[in-house]
């Protein structure tokens, strides 16, 4: 179990249509021996959608990690006080939250959560899931490519043809990405050609 005795925090932001992906790699993670405590922003902690209801997500987060996730900033901000985690994922990623976090914005328990663990030197590792990545989201790409203590998951576009500028982390990496960031590295390739996805 190469996560053994380790503290990762999930954070999950309003991608609702990719949760069902996302959320079967906490398992994952607590298999290679991690402690898990999720994050939600608060509009993945608020909105129901046609992909299931806050209420539901959160149930199955509760069941998953064995602990009620976590849902406000004053909640999030003692979790970098404390050094909680060694790793923190953002999974998925939206670009909202890319692009706060290439601003330094620090509005929602989950960028709470990712500015405490980077104050600690502990890596934060980003599942991107957004429609802009290669249009407006792109130069916040970029400059959290040339971050310290930033590391992602191998990404590609998801419906070229449909949607050009959309890209979505191969979330199968997860696992493997937190494992290469705890080691200072970053999973290569980073561009991948990813598997297709219909428009949601």
């Amino acid at each position: 179990m190469r996560l053994e005795g380790t503290c990762v925090g999930f954070g999950i932001t309003a991608s609702h249509c990719s949760f069902d992906e996302v959320f079967p790699h906490i398992e994952r993670l607590r298999a290679e021996g991690a402690e898990v405590i999720a994050v939600r922003s608060f509009t993945a902690a608020s909105t129901d959608t046609r992909f299931g209801t806050a209420d539901a997500w959160r149930e199955r987060l509760h069941a998953l990690t064995g602990r009620a996730p976590v849902e406000t900033i004053p909640e999030a901000e003692p979790l970098g006080q404390k050094r909680t985690f060694d790793a923190f994922v953002i999974a998925p990623c939206t670009g909202n939250t890319l692009a706060k976090l290439a601003g330094a914005l620090t509005d929602t328990p989950v960028l709470m959560a990712a500015k405490g663990t980077l104050r600690n030197l502990r890596p934060v590792v980003l599942a991107i899931s957004t429609n802009d990545a290669l249009g407006n989201n792109a130069r916040n790409i970029g400059i959290l490519l040339n971050a310290k203590n930033i590391y992602f998951v191998p990404f590609g576009q998801d419906n070229p043809e449909a949607k050009p500028t959309s890209c979505v982390a191969d979330f199968d990496l997860i696992t493997e990405t937190v494992v290469a960031s705890l080691e200072g590295r970053q999973l290569q390739p980073i561009l991948i050609e990813r598997g297709r996805r219909a428009v949601r």
